[in-house]
């Protein structure tokens, strides 16, 4: 619920008091003494989702260039005419939580932080995330997120689609795109002077870390992640909720990615490097895909009436554009995924070839202790095998067979797999199982 007050200019206060009682509003007037063209100062309780409606109303009065407005959060209104006009607007509108446009455009302008406080925090947070992707620390790289500044500029760039302020769209785009290179460019210079200064173990093969590797093949699930996080800042910041931990969402699909990014071109990794950049670019448009499709469908409009068609042809306009870059974007995810689906196949099918070579008589008694499978890149992202390493446990009287051939020839004569095939030895000495028995 909202608290208003609505400054009166002279010759208003019968129109505005008679209004808030067709309304059935509650309200109080006092006198307004300040010399200046008002009479009179009316406050009044009003249901979250009956702020626009009833300030429209207001508006069409005369109130629109000569009066100003403030709305209050209320936590409490003891009053059976504030229930009954709760009951009301409940009736009238979808979500009871729904807050005015012109709340909504406030919070925006809030959340896009002032340039010094969003540079200082984008480039702290891509530190620490860089910091944590190189430690392969997962709980460091969630702590990254949770400062990151990057919900404001996305739904920023959403509300002033919307409602056609060109400033905060332009203010909201320009600031998601600074974030991010500025993210990157940190993520970069800390990495590398990470990497000169030895502060990691020299020769750190940065693909073989689990939270890198993680970003390095994107997926179609990517844009799920970031089709939820938009909706949901959207959400959050049409029914006036804290918007914090919806932050958090939308730095898990920015952050760590960028800081990716940045790891990658500082170890010289280019398939490392364009991947999780292609990454950042799909969870950037679905953000804000999802946000300006979320606050559409939500009702929220110009407040002229007369720039509704323009703000609905500019919105759809970006609405395309943002469809035919994920779409376009989506084919290398597509890829990324299908390339991921044949590895995990290709893995299993010479698992399935040296345990069938080992069933051969010749073989008797070879036990397979361990099996890993080697995969090299190509074509920036796509993976295929290039080493197979077994370890094989043999008695200690046991021949020592050709068992690498054996493997090597099944698995391209069976499998079309053509890969370099590497034996381990162990042996291993069993007791003679005796007992108490």
């Amino acid at each position: 619920m909202r608290l208003v007050q609505v400054t009166i200019p002279t010759g208003k206060r019968e129109t505005v008091l008679e209004l808030l009682d067709d309304e059935g509003i509650d309200y109080v007037v006092t006198d307004e003494s300040s010399g200046r063209e008002y009479t009179a100062v009316a406050y009044f309780p009003l249901p979250t989702n009956a702020v626009e409606p009833v300030l429209e109303t207001l508006r069409e009065a005369g109130l629109e260039r000569e009066a100003y407005t403030v709305v209050l959060k209320a936590e409490t209104v003891e009053s059976d005419r504030f229930d009954a006009l709760t009951e009301a607007y409940a009736e009238k509108e979808e979500s009871e939580e729904r807050i005015a446009r012109q709340e909504l455009e406030s919070r925006a302008e809030e959340l896009a932080s002032a340039l010094p406080t969003y540079v200082i925090m984008t480039v702290v947070s891509a530190v620490i995330a860089t910091a944590g992707l190189l430690l392969d620390s997962p709980a460091t790289v969630v702590g990254s997120m949770v400062i990151a500044p990057l919900i404001g500029p996305a739904m920023s760039a959403a509300v002033g689609s919307v409602i056609d302020n060109g400033e905060l769209f332009r203010r909201g785009i320009g600031l998601q795109v600074f974030g991010v290179a500025l993210a990157i460019a940190s993520a970069t210079l800390f990495a590398a002077f990470v990497r000169v200064t030895n502060l990691v173990p020299p020769g750190l093969d940065p693909l073989s870390l689990s939270e890198v590797a993680e970003r390095l093949s994107p997926s179609v699930l990517s844009l799920a992640v970031a089709l939820g996080a938009g909706i949901a800042g959207a959400v959050s910041l049409m029914t006036g909720v804290s918007t914090a931990l919806v932050g958090v969402m939308i730095a898990v699909a920015l952050i760590p990615p960028a800081a990716t990014v940045g790891i990658g071109i500082a170890y010289g990794e280019p398939a490392l490097a364009v991947g999780s950049a292609v990454l950042v670019a799909v969870n950037v448009l679905s953000i804000n895909l999802a946000a300006l499709v979320v606050l559409w469908y939500g009702g929220y409009r110009p407040e002229q009436f007369f720039r509704h068609d323009r703000a609905k042809t500019a919105t759809l306009k970006r609405v395309a554009v943002l469809v035919a870059a994920i779409a376009l974007l989506s084919v290398f995810l597509g890829g990324v995924t299908y390339d991921s689906y044949q590895a995990a196949n290709t893995e299993q099918d010479i698992r399935e070839g040296v345990a069938t070579e080992l069933e051969e008589p010749e073989y008797s008694g070879y036990e397979l202790v361990e099996l890993e499978v080697r995969t090299e890149t190509e074509h920036f992202l796509l993976r295929r095998p290039s080493v197979v390493v077994g370890t094989v446990g043999v008695p200690p009287d046991a021949p020592r067979g050709s068992l690498a051939d054996g493997i090597e020839t099944r698995l391209s004569e069976g499998y079309g797999i053509e890969t370099d095939v590497r034996i381990l030895y162990v042996e291993i000495e069993r007791s003679s199982g005796g007992g108490d028995g």
